[in-house]
């Protein structure tokens, strides 16, 4: 299958193309070299390819940017999604289309509650997840009108190369400063009682590709593992990996209430069998593990 991965240097891209390759797909991998937000260019990009399948992972994904800049990131989010659907409606191989979403657009719960399946109400609350919601409206709209678009929204994923703007990659990038040296032994974080469904990031990436297949049906899917996991108890866990025992410290920048976000995969699981397989453990242990790596090589 000849598969187009738009945003193929990001974190999820960077996992998912090594494994499209394995997978003997036939993958065209564009980042910055391919402007979403340029209709004309995408359009252009995919008569020439003539894919058979898209994964769209462009996007501005961090909800304290999209904050800071909300036009910029609806242009990227909502207008990257709206070049790609019309291109591959346009192009005349007539590609499934996996867009990814978030779990941000179903807002926040109360701690406690139970998981959200596809049918929750969202409550989108940030630019960030708004312009999702949006792009995934569009989705929807283009199914309408024969595309096979995959909407997914993903809970909280983890792993190697994830930026530092996320909360465990941030965590465990603290703590490898701190046992190199770089950092006085402080921990500086938000609320720690907020509870997060993680995966990690290879389960992730194993959940999209089954989803390529065109014997599943074009939905809405949470990619999610079902588990709610204390914010505070992953901190522990991580620090588990270290000789370090640093203080904690709240810092009044990333404090927000404390609340819950917790994913049902049902829906995913009957259609394609996926189940996450990769332990919470192995995923920080491969998360400290990187940013060990990049602080000693830095």
């Amino acid at each position: 299958m000849r598969v187009l991965v738009t945003g193929a240097r990001g974190f999820v891209g960077g996992h998912l193309v090594p494994r499209l390759l394995d997978e003997d797909f036939e993958v065209t991998a564009t980042d910055r070299d391919l402007d979403v937000t340029d209709r004309a260019a995408v359009e252009a990009k995919l008569k020439q390819l003539l894919p058979e399948s898209i994964v769209h992972l462009a996007a501005q994904s961090s909800v304290a940017a999209s904050v800071v800049d909300p036009e910029w990131t609806h242009r990227i989010n909502r207008g990257g999604a709206l070049a790609v659907l019309e291109g591959a409606l346009r192009c005349g191989s007539q590609p499934r289309v996996l867009l990814v979403g978030s779990a941000d657009q179903y807002g926040s719960a109360r701690l406690g509650s139970a998981p959200l399946s596809e049918n929750s109400p969202l409550a989108p609350a940030s630019p960030y997840a708004r312009s999702k919601t949006e792009a995934e409206q569009l989705g929807t709209s283009f199914v309408e009108r024969g595309l096979e678009v995959v909407r997914v929204r993903a809970f909280s994923h983890s792993g190697p190369g994830q930026s530092d703007a996320f909360a465990l990659s941030n965590f465990a990038r603290q703590i490898a400063e701190i046992e190199a040296g770089r950092r006085a032994p402080v921990l500086r974080v938000g609320n720690l009682e907020s509870v997060r469904d993680f995966l990690d990031v290879d389960d992730v990436v194993e959940a999209y590709v089954r989803l390529l297949d065109p014997n599943v049906a074009a939905d809405i899917y949470n990619v999610a593992s079902g588990v709610g996991r204390r914010l505070g108890d992953l901190l522990d866990a991580l620090l588990a990996f270290s000789d370090q025992r640093p203080a904690i410290e709240c810092d009044p920048g990333r404090a927000r209430p404390a609340d819950c976000l917790v994913g049902d995969a049902s829906r995913l699981r009957a259609a394609t069998g996926w189940e996450p397989s990769v332990p919470i453990e192995r995923m920080l242990e491969r998360l400290l593990e990187d940013w060990r790596r990049k602080i000693n090589e830095s």
